[in-house]
């Protein structure tokens, strides 16, 4: 895998969520939702709500609101039925975004979408048009701050439920899996007892992208952050280097 971190990427997101919690846990919320309708409440029999539980704990949701939102999604049967819907497209210099959303309208999604990146002088592009440049992993990074366990321990653990790739970087281990993997890998992190900054299947960059113009990094920038203020959003996806 690419020995580039994530760890500076993971720190800037959780630092701009700890600004608008409300904003990620509503995110957080309709993935739960959708995870309860799918596969009903309980976790333990439901692998996808475990995962989506897991993501919401390295987001520092509290178990009380997770366990609320379990709950509603559970017992309200006319909650709005959110639809799973992906874009793709450029920014400056040709850089690659892809963005998942969750939405009861998709057209309003559809034009939001399109504003974000066209405000940040990019389009939207035909689905696959840069999907290819990514690779579908599961993806469970943990801060060295957070870990006391040794590298070789942590990686045997990884490795033994089924992990493809370890890497040890500056600030952070990082543990890649196949997506259908993910879970028990997951999994096995968690009973080890130990936190996890970022557990959820992404979209991993086959290679990255430096951007150096000034403008062409205030035009990312605006069209990230459009997408952030979009509920609809729940993942974005890019190969901009050190963003």
């Amino acid at each position: 895998m690419s020995g580039h971190s994530k760890f500076a990427n993971i720190k800037h997101k959780k630092e701009k969520n700890d600004a608008a919690k409300g904003k990620i846990f509503t995110r957080l919320g309709r993935e739960i939702a959708v995870a309860v309708k799918e596969g009903g409440a309980d976790p333990n029999n439901n692998s996808k709500l475990k995962d989506v539980i897991a993501k919401a704990k390295a987001n520092n949701m509290p178990n009380d609101t997770i366990d609320r939102s379990i709950k509603k999604a559970a017992g309200d049967a006319n909650s709005v039925n959110y639809e799973f819907v992906s874009y793709e497209g450029y920014g400056p210099k040709g850089t690659a975004i892809i963005v998942e959303a969750l939405t009861d309208n998709k057209n309003r999604t559809a034009s939001n979408i399109r504003n974000a990146f066209t405000k940040g002088q990019g389009s939207i592009g035909t689905q696959g048009c840069v999907s290819f440049m990514f690779d579908e992993k599961g993806l469970i990074v943990i801060a060295k701050e957070d870990c006391e366990m040794e590298a070789d321990d942590l990686m045997m653990i990884a490795l033994d439920a089924g992990a493809e790739d370890f890497s040890e970087e500056e600030d952070s281990f990082e543990i890649y899996t196949a997506p259908d993997d993910f879970s028990a890998v997951r999994q096995a992190i968690e009973d080890a007892g130990i936190e996890m900054a970022e557990a959820e299947v992404s979209r991993i960059p086959q290679t990255y992208v430096e951007l150096t113009d000034e403008q062409d990094i205030r035009n990312f920038q605006r069209t990230m952050d459009l997408l952030d203020d979009d509920d609809d959003v729940q993942n974005v996806y890019h190969n901009v280097l050190d963003y």
